[in-house]
């Protein structure tokens, strides 16, 4: 499509259709068969990947849908989509309220995608960061033991491979939670995956609202790579993940290959035909930020029977050890500190 006047939006081309990278595997009969007449609870549910999960459950067929999240307005938005889900506002540090909410929705399935992500944010408000990273997800975890859940999803993110950054090491914390803990009856399972074309704080919109306003385009660094997936196919692979899921692993899914932020600047400022006009300038790594994410799939200890789905090596951590250490954690001053004592590879 010819872009015609100044005006003109990059809406009918999507960068995201360009970049992605569509897994082959997905089996939408599998994830129907695990979603279908279930009663499921989704964290987080107005955040990118829980309202996509939110949208995915409701596909599928789930019986009931109770959605979970601290911001009025994401989950506004997201009940405006789904009819007859239950909203409840509130935030997972809240373990009182929280357990009401268990055994009033009484979920067969939890996803747990409540978290605080924004790397340099997370760095600067360490505590909060700790409180609803790992604290809010040894509640829900806790809570669906307690209550037998069927399955509970935890997300993950690649920034917890060998974490330089507090969210990172938060989110390595929750899945050793998750990994560790006696579950029994319950199946738990934490799945680790990269970034996601569009969601809420992705490079894309704010390079569309750079190169609309003349530019300048920022990157922090010539040389920063990324993962990119589309959110829906992301959000399949996570429930088709549940579904394969025995209790206990930790999964990986298959990003693709990874992307160069640079690279990503040129292809839209070329697709809006503004090469002469917008220029690229380097900002710096910001606090916390990695060159590279890593997924660690060549660590991986096995293949699943879908080409984009891998298992981790488990990480042993006796767990009156690790409940003990997430105690002092979120007591303590220096939570870089205590992160380091529970995650060893986290450097700073």
């Amino acid at each position: 499509k010819i872009l015609g006047s100044e005006h003109d939006k990059l809406e009918d081309l999507s960068i995201e259709d360009l970049l992605a990278r569509h897994p082959k595997d997905l089996d939408l009969h599998l994830i129907e068969t695990f979603i279908k007449d279930k009663s499921v609870l989704i964290t987080g549910a107005g955040g990118s990947i829980g309202s996509e999960i939110a949208r995915q459950c409701q596909r599928f067929g789930a019986s009931s849908l109770t959605l979970v999240d601290n911001s009025e307005y994401n989950l506004y938005q997201i009940g405006e989509q789904i009819e007859n889900a239950v909203l409840k506002l509130m935030s997972v540090t809240d373990k009182n309220r929280l357990e009401m909410i268990f055994k009033e929705a009484m979920p067969q399935i939890v996803i747990h995608a409540a978290a605080y992500k924004h790397v340099p944010i997370c760095e600067t408000n360490q505590e909060m960061a700790v409180l609803n990273n790992v604290l809010g997800t040894k509640n829900v975890i806790d809570l669906s033991i307690e209550n037998r859940v069927e399955k509970v999803v935890v997300i993950s993110t690649d920034k917890a491979v060998r974490p330089t950054n507090v969210m990172g090491a938060t989110k390595r914390v929750t899945e050793l939670y998750a990994n560790n803990v006696d579950a029994q009856e319950t199946d738990i399972v934490a799945v680790r995956f990269g970034n996601v074309l569009g969601s809420s704080g992705s490079v894309i919109p704010k390079f569309k609202q750079q190169i609309e306003a003349g530019g300048p385009v920022t990157v922090t660094h010539p040389d920063i790579t990324r993962y990119f997936m589309l959110i829906p196919e992301a959000c399949q692979l996570v429930l088709q993940t549940a579904a394969i899921a025995k209790g206990g692993e930790l999964f990986i899914l298959d990003m693709g290959e990874p992307i160069k932020i640079v690279d990503l600047a040129k292809q839209m400022i070329r697709l809006y035909g503004k090469e002469d006009e917008v220029d690229i300038i380097f900002t710096g790594l910001r606090p916390g930020e990695k060159l590279y994410e890593e997924l660690l799939i060549d660590e991986s200890e096995q293949k699943t029977k879908y080409s984009s789905i891998f298992i981790a090596k488990p990480t042993e951590y006796e767990i009156s050890k690790l409940t003990s250490d997430i105690e002092t954690l979120l007591e303590v001053e220096d939570k870089v500190k205590a992160l380091q004592n529970i995650v060893p590879e986290y450097k700073r």
